[in-house]
């Protein structure tokens, strides 16, 4: 009998200690792949190496024992390949749907604020004429290269035919515009988020991304991504998310109670899988 076909991925990144809301997604996606007679993976997205911590991952591997998953070996660190996100930033130049924007966070908000109500609620910028771009660059400023959604829109002849999956919404007409020109590395550091994912997903083979509710709308700008790239697109469930006891969401900005919290205060692994699952 040929292997499952069903991939799934779990890919925290080490900017803190997981919470109860990474458990449960974790867990959803292990049992998915079980279910399913599949694959789970687990991949650290450590390309934020500001903000990465070794303890961290190292704490990753630690939770996720405890609460007695079994993952793929080797692990898959994002900030080991950089190459290959590299690789897929220049294919993504030599389309031209892609271009360095000089501009500051505070210059790009600034820039949809003054816009017309309703006009811009995304950023939608241009390449610099070639002449400017040059003299910045000689000049070191740093920059960001952002997707050009119109070059993307002209180059795919639209976007009307990009669809996906998704478990619970059937397919979905995918809406990239809705994103703006997102950033996709910067000249600082080889990758952002979204590039990277699409690139792991497929060289992983991962059939199904299984994540949470949150991460609906990156959907739409990777599932373009995909496209432009010749990539393959998977089947996608977007579950509800974790709330906590005042009806918000666990994060780590609020400083949600840790996994290894609650091991200190004396929580039994099976008492907190009964209250997930």
């Amino acid at each position: 009998m040929s292997p499952s076909p069903f991939v799934t991925r779990f890919a925290p990144s080490p900017t803190g200690y997981l919470h109860r809301g990474h458990a449960y997604s974790a867990l959803t996606a292990f049992k998915a792949a079980r279910d399913a007679g599949g694959r789970f993976l687990l991949r650290i997205e450590d390309i934020d190496t500001q903000r990465c911590r070794p303890d961290f991952e190292a704490a990753i591997y630690e939770d996720l024992a405890w609460l007695d998953l079994r993952w793929e070996t080797p692990v898959r660190r994002q900030s080991e390949h950089f190459d290959d996100y590299r690789h897929a930033l220049s294919r993504l130049e030599e389309q031209g749907v892609i271009y360095r924007c000089f501009k500051t966070r505070a210059q790009v908000l600034d820039e949809i604020g003054r816009a017309p109500h309703g006009a811009m609620s995304a950023y939608r910028g241009a390449p610099l004429a070639p002449s400017e771009e040059a003299r910045l660059i000689t000049e070191g400023l740093p920059y960001a290269w952002r997707l050009s959604l119109a070059e993307a829109e002209r180059r795919l002849g639209g976007f009307s035919r990009l669809t996906f999956h998704d478990d619970d919404a059937g397919l979905v007409v995918a809406r990239p515009e809705l994103a703006g020109d997102v950033i996709l590395a910067r000249k600082d550091v080889g990758v952002a988020y979204h590039l990277a994912v699409v690139v792991d997903d497929a060289l992983q083979g991962v059939s199904h991304v299984i994540r949470g509710a949150d991460l609906l709308e990156a959907t739409h700008i990777q599932r373009l991504l995909q496209a432009l790239l010749g990539l393959p697109t998977p089947a996608y469930r977007h579950h509800p998310l974790l709330l906590g006891p005042e009806g918000k969401r666990f994060a780590k900005r609020d400083r949600a109670e840790t996994l290894r919290d609650l091991r200190a205060r004396g929580v039994r692994r099976e008492a907190l899988l009964a209250e997930l699952m």
